[in-house]
């Protein structure tokens, strides 16, 4: 069924109009930045049904309350970007035998926790010229504040490098990710899993200050399973949604469909921006 809704999705936001950098409700990053001294305020929440967690066996409904990034524009062409949550909770449907089930520490079928703290810079090299996209690249680090007992953390920490392009074709803005993710194994100390890191979206503004959003996102593991550490599969979704914005803030809203066995089968995100200007740049 997903190959199917893939490319008919694809063709439908293709008739799009410009649309600025894009972010929430979108993963894909824009190679344009927050601009030198803006600071861009991110929050929303996510809710996704029948995610799996193949390090502690664990599959339910996560709620994520709330998603929160900020970005700081450090010049014309830097950003800082720091992305996290306060709280995270899965309600357990089903349980099964995993590399760590063993460590998990909660009663009942509910476990909650903090969600993991994501550093990153993104640098803006290229800016867009006709018959050139603009280009960028973004270095993040993922830190490991959830905890394995949880059944909702990995206690490890992962590195990020991805090349960032976005280009206006006509009406259309497209963007795309493509780079390296060096993913920690949770349950040994000498061992890594290396995967490739993809996006694409496409924005579609229907009137002024109304977009429609889509985008598909993920991650690919080269390794035959047997060999791929536990924590590191590919994992890939698509989201589907719209952005309204009026002045300095956007309300956003969109829908998730995994595109794995280990993604939710169903989720949803909601949230808002504020973009003002915070700090002067020498």
């Amino acid at each position: 069924m997903i190959n199917r809704i893939v490319p008919v999705v694809l063709i439908v936001l293709a008739a799009a109009l410009p649309a600025a950098a894009q972010q929430r409700p979108l993963l894909t990053e824009d190679p344009e930045t927050v601009g030198p001294g803006v600071i861009l305020f991110e929050a929303g929440v996510d809710v996704q049904r029948e995610i799996l967690f193949p390090v502690s066996g664990l599959q339910g409904n996560l709620l994520r309350a709330p998603v929160l990034g900020i970005s700081f524009g450090l010049s014309s062409i830097a950003e800082l970007q720091v992305d996290g949550g306060f709280y995270q909770r899965l309600d357990v449907t089903s349980r099964r035998p995993a590399p760590l089930s063993s460590h998990l520490d909660f009663t009942g079928d509910r476990t909650t926790d903090v969600d993991d703290l994501v550093v990153a810079t993104k640098l803006r090299f290229l800016s867009e010229a006709p018959g050139r996209p603009a280009i960028g690249l973004r270095l993040a680090t993922r830190l490991p504040n959830a905890g394995n007992e949880s059944g909702l953390g990995l206690d490890t920490t992962d590195f990020y490098a991805s090349v960032l392009f976005g280009k206006t074709i006509q009406s259309v803005r497209i963007v795309g990710n493509g780079g390296l993710a060096i993913l920690s194994d949770p349950t040994r100390g000498d061992q890594q899993g290396d995967a490739m890191t993809y996006g694409i979206s496409i924005a579609r503004a229907v009137r002024q200050g109304i977009e429609l959003v889509g985008e598909i996102n993920g991650r690919y593991s080269p390794t035959n399973a047997q060999d791929t550490p536990p924590g590191t599969e590919s994992r890939a979704a698509m989201r589907l949604g719209g952005r309204i914005t009026r002045g300095p803030v956007r309300v956003d809203g969109g829908i998730i469909i995994g595109m794995t066995s280990r993604d939710p089968s169903f989720g949803f995100t909601t949230g808002l921006t504020w973009v003002f200007r915070g700090f002067r740049v020498p």
